[in-house]
């Protein structure tokens, strides 16, 4: 562990001393593979018999629609938050570190069940495994939204320090995954075209880049301004794409001005756990970014059930996906479904398995006889 932090102590210097330009960008991307590559290794569960393990309260098993993980520097006010939004006990105190296990609470919310989790106080460092950082990663890996709760009293650079952690770890907060394609070949080298003009790679880094991870034939074809640390991010393969809200807490203990300073963050909620200030911005704003499919169930000869909508996610909303939510044995009797709602062209419209729902939608499935 030691010396895989020795490493890579010694490429973050080489890095920090290379001046960035054209002469120099195939030099750090082979650097920054290299990095990609022992963090990897740091990361990595341990083999059993080989200690660690998971740890106590961090084996959190998921339950409802969706899951958000609070994740923050220690005695931001994670605790009271969970607390005021779900009801659940999670230990509050004045002093550091009180959370050291993982807690979970549900909240209903616009009929569905989201799950949320106190993580406990990240630490600088826990992408390299310090503290208990690597429990802590991996379960924020698990959720749908990561909920980064920052203290409004303190330097607003604690929310780099977090981002620089979380994406130490793959996750790489409200980005989409790089618009390239990586394939692998048997022969003929590496190739690389583009479709738009690139300034950050070229051929001679890509090369480098894929030879530290000993691939030596492959085609890969840029869609966008990619850079290496794109590149790497396909080929590692294990990234982690998630939104991310900015709840920046105890906003009562500042001025009006400093707020105004903090609302020009992007993806910023600003919140008073202890006295409840927006509290209801802060449940749209997650609703928004968990960005779920209400569907309503309509039994035949009998009104839509409006009070237990089945939840979807705005990936995966067909019809398909809606008969495998409510049982995975009902695609085998499925012969079409009723559909009314934003999503139909007329109402009912008679659709299919692959006829993809809207919210609030409501759908009656038709049996095979």
């Amino acid at each position: 562990m030691s010396t895989i932090m020795q490493k890579i102590k010694e490429i973050e210097d080489e890095m920090a001393k290379t001046q960035k330009n054209k002469a120099t960008s195939h030099h750090l991307g082979l650097l920054k593979a290299k990095l990609a590559k022992l963090r990897r290794d740091l990361l990595a569960p341990p083999t059993k018999g080989g200690g660690g393990g998971a740890g106590e309260g961090f084996d959190v098993t998921k339950s409802g629609d969706s899951r958000v993980g609070l994740v923050g520097f220690p005695s931001v006010g994670k605790s009271t938050l969970l607390n005021k939004l779900t009801g659940t006990f999670s230990e509050v105190a004045s002093y550091e570190f009180t959370t050291l296990t993982c807690i979970p609470g549900v909240i209903t919310y616009r009929g569905a069940k989201i799950q949320l989790l106190d993580l406990p106080g990240i630490i600088e460092g826990a992408k390299d495994g310090k503290g208990r950082g690597r429990q802590v990663i991996s379960t924020a890996r698990t959720c749908n939204c990561i909920l980064i709760v920052l203290d409004a009293i303190k330097p607003i650079t604690h929310k780099r320090l977090i981002e620089k952690e979380l994406e130490g770890f793959g996750i790489r907060l409200n980005k989409e995954p790089p618009n390239l394609t990586f394939r692998k070949k048997d022969k003929g080298g590496i190739n690389l075209t583009s479709t738009v003009a690139v300034t950050h790679l070229d051929l001679d880094t890509v090369k480098a880049i894929c030879g530290e991870y000993r691939i030596h034939n492959a085609d890969i074809t840029l869609r966008y301004d990619a850079t290496a640390d794109d590149l790497i991010d396909v080929i590692e393969g294990s990234r982690i794409y998630m939104p991310c809200i900015y709840a920046v807490n105890k906003i009562d203990s500042i001025t009006l001005e400093e707020l105004e300073i903090l609302d020009k963050l992007p993806h910023y909620c600003p919140v008073s756990a202890h006295l409840e200030w927006n509290l209801d911005g802060l449940l749209d704003k997650i609703w928004e970014y968990l960005d779920l499919t209400r569907i309503y169930t309509k039994p035949k000869a009998m009104n839509p059930d409006y009070d237990d909508p089945v939840i979807l996610s705005s990936k995966k909303r067909t019809v398909e996906d809606f008969c495998i939510r409510i049982h995975k044995d009902m695609l085998k009797q499925f012969k079409y479904a009723l559909v009314w709602g934003s999503s139909a062209k007329h109402k009912p419209q008679r659709v299919g398995k692959e006829h993809e729902l809207e919210d609030e939608d409501v759908v009656q499935i038709v049996k095979k006889i």
